[in-house]
């Protein structure tokens, strides 16, 4: 999502002049966009902009402007405000069209202003949009979270729920399949709730109107697109329309992110997750019946308040039942103005990482195994660029339908064409492989 909205900023930037500059030491203007979900997140941004401090006593026409979900967090703001008087723009999510407007006002009057809004209001549709690559284009359908896990800041970041318009959805995507998009990743903090979550300001499906299974058997008509992904998706939200999609949607990738955070009953219930252990399993049983061969990835949370030796077993016999492709694992950070930072029984840090550690090494084990299925098989691959792999001299990376890393050797014109790849190693993370002719 911050992704998206870095490339949305760009394309304002290009728009008022401005060219990209890789060294942020030549640079006139330097955005960061924040993440609040971790708190390493935290740690990096306070030091990065401490870095500009020099850049702004060498340049004082240098402009520091600073956005993103840390900026819609009050004690955030007071402390940039106080600590970097060199920072020039603070805004957040909710008013990113605002920036072009925003920045002039800085640069023409050389004024210092902070302007972040609490709620979102109407969906602004037709912003300026830089795209990382030219053949796959991330896509929001919708902002904000209704859920409140009690461990997460993203609702009080995000917002409530707001769903784009469907006509909106495809007339973008249409769009860009015109200019030779092939894959599309549709974004949202969870995009199983897609047009059923009423907001006075954003699409509401109510009764016959469109849900999202229902978009995605609609934009697997668009022509020209050839890949539909999306992130992220809840379990209490997963209907079994949207499972049969896997089964009847030739377009939508053979893998879906189900995070389910922990395999124990008792920390899901005080996350606020609304779903059992059973209920998980339910899902995957039924994803794997719909599409055998679909890939599963997750995030797990370790040492979340109150997490037991048998709450974590709970989580490692899940892992173990499901075995999954990947995880993003975390270990618990305490997040502020959060419910879960009032919890008492905090887990001792170092038990957090003992934890992280054993979890971490069988999913490795588990992901390891599974990849060394694809060997000599042939994998349709989507061709990203040159492989940044320590031995990728001469190699392309690109990814398969399951998400898979494959690097195989290539010639660079290759890039953003869809390939056939005869895979003859499955290492731990990653796949090696070579054209098929």
């Amino acid at each position: 999502m911050n992704e998206h909205d870095s490339e949305t900023m760009a394309g304002m930037l290009n728009e008022k002049g401005f060219a990209a500059e890789i060294d942020k030491e030549q640079a006139d203007l330097v955005i960061i966009n924040t993440c609040s979900v971790r708190d390493n997140a935290d740690k990096r941004f306070f030091g990065t902009l401490g870095q500009l401090k020099k850049i702004k006593e060498r340049n004082p026409g240098f402009v520091a402007c600073v956005c993103g979900c840390m900026m819609q967090q009050q004690h955030v703001i007071d402390e940039v405000k106080t600590k970097y008087p060199w920072v020039d723009l603070v805004f957040g999510t909710h008013n990113i069209h605002e920036f072009p407007r925003l920045l002039d006002n800085v640069i023409g009057e050389r004024q210092k202003i902070v302007d972040v809004w609490q709620e979102g209001g109407a969906i602004v549709e037709g912003l300026p949009v830089k795209r990382l690559y030219d053949y796959k284009a991330l896509v929001n359908i919708m902002y904000g979270c209704n859920n409140f896990c009690t461990y997460c800041i993203v609702p009080y970041t995000r917002g409530r729920e707001r769903s784009r318009q469907p006509e909106e959805i495809i007339r973008e995507v249409k769009e860009l399949t015109a200019t030779g998009v092939k894959e599309i990743t549709l974004l949202g903090q969870n995009v199983n709730s897609y047009g059923i979550s009423h907001h006075e300001e954003g699409y509401w499906a109510g009764e016959g109107g469109m849900d999202f299974a229902d978009l995605i058997y609609a934009l697997n008509d668009v022509e020209g697109l050839e890949r539909i992904r999306f992130m992220t998706s809840h379990p209490k939200d997963l209907s079994d329309k949207l499972i049969q999609a896997f089964k009847d949607c030739s377009k939508l990738c053979n893998a879906i992110h189900l995070p389910v955070q922990s395999g124990s009953d008792r920390v899901l219930k005080r996350m606020n997750r609304k779903y059992t252990r059973a209920d998980y399993l339910t899902l995957i049983e039924k994803l794997r019946l719909a599409a055998p061969h679909i890939a599963i990835t997750t995030d797990l949370i370790v040492g979340f308040p109150g997490e037991t030796e048998e709450d974590f077993q709970d989580t490692m016999d899940l892992v173990e039942q499901v075995r999954y492709d990947s995880a993003f694992t975390f270990i618990y950070s305490i997040r502020k103005g959060t419910p879960a930072e009032d919890y008492e029984d905090q887990v001792p840090e170092e038990v957090k990482h003992q934890r992280f550690n054993r979890l971490l090494e069988r999913i490795n084990q588990i992901s390891g195994e599974i990849n060394q299925t694809y060997e000599h098989t042939i994998q349709q691959v989507l061709v990203e660029g040159i492989s940044k792999s320590k031995k990728g001299e001469g190699l392309l990376a690109g990814r398969t339908e399951s998400a898979k890393l494959v690097n195989f050797p290539g010639d660079q014109e290759l890039v953003g064409q869809i390939v056939p790849v005869h895979i003859t190693e499955g290492k731990q993370f990653n796949l090696k492989g070579i054209m098929e002719s």
